[in-house]
């Protein structure tokens, strides 16, 4: 059973982690969400995993148990990354298989850059070297707005009508509203995430650099790559060029789906999981 740790970021931030324990001899799992994600994501991961290996999942900053800093400015990458290194220093992960949706995807390749031995594989569910500015417009507006949602069950709908397809029945559905929106004081349900972030993304500058060194950077390490076939973020083209850069890369494209793949699908589950049981 995944246990919650508390830990202090560098700058006293309270983060907050999930941690399954594993056998010490295997090389852990670490899983970073996406941008309006939290680490309960990966529940039931950890779970397949479970008395096989350690899996940890981080809360980034301002998402589900970590704290919302007073200064936006703390968001972002560079914040981001430290705040990587510093969960893995804190418990005692110096190195990871790291499986990372969209903005986890972007860390994890980072990481490759600054802190090669730190990284034992990838998984990059829905993202690449190339963010498509169509995905990015769509990610923003759904980060900054907080539809306070009278129940689960609008909850739901909300998010079928606004997100790209994803391959849920109603019972999916409600279960990825209860990991999207909680319910707050007021008993309406409000995002797990501080839309405070969408400041970051408006005030980014322009379309965000192109990351094939840092894809590059993973040369060392297995690497396997899952896309939404319907992605408006990952480019076929940028998945295609992925593949022709790493022809050893593992690739699954999800039928029917847009940004982002939970990778509980039927088509991602068996195939993640080998890929993670061959990294000892």
């Amino acid at each position: 059973m995944s246990v919650v740790r508390h830990l202090s970021a560098r700058d006293g931030l309270r983060l907050a982690a999930l941690d399954r324990p594993g056998p010490e001899g295997r090389t852990p799992i670490l899983c970073l969400p996406g941008l309006t994600r939290t680490a309960q994501d990966f529940a039931a991961l950890a779970a397949r995993h479970a008395g096989v290996r350690r899996v940890l999942a981080l809360d980034h900053a301002g998402h589900g148990g970590s704290a919302r800093p007073e200064e936006v400015s703390r968001y972002g990458i560079p914040h981001s990354l430290r705040d990587v290194t510093d969960a893995m220093a804190a418990l005692h992960c110096p190195r990871a298989v790291i499986v990372g949706t969209s903005y986890g995807g972007i860390l994890a390749m980072v990481l490759a850059v600054l802190r090669p031995t730190a990284i034992a594989g990838v998984v990059l569910n829905d993202v690449g070297p190339v963010l498509e500015d169509v995905g990015l417009g769509h990610v923003e507006a759904f980060v900054g707005r907080d539809p306070a949602l009278p129940g689960l069950e609008a909850a739901a709908a909300h998010l079928r009508a606004v997100l790209p397809p994803l391959t849920l029945d109603e019972a999916g559905w409600l279960h990825f509203a209860a990991l999207t929106y909680a319910a707050g004081p007021d008993g309406l349900f409000h995002p797990r995430w501080d839309i405070r972030i969408a400041e970051v993304l408006r005030g980014g500058g322009g379309r965000m650099p192109e990351l094939w060194p840092a894809f590059g950077a993973l040369a060392h390490v297995p690497v396997m790559l899952v896309r939404g076939e319907l992605s408006d973020l990952l480019s076929p083209a940028t998945a295609q060029r992925m593949r022709r850069e790493r022809p050893d890369m593992e690739f699954i494209n999800v039928p029917a789906t847009g940004h982002c793949p939970t990778l509980e699908e039927a088509v991602v589950v068996p195939a993640l999981d080998r890929f993670l049981d061959a990294i000892r």
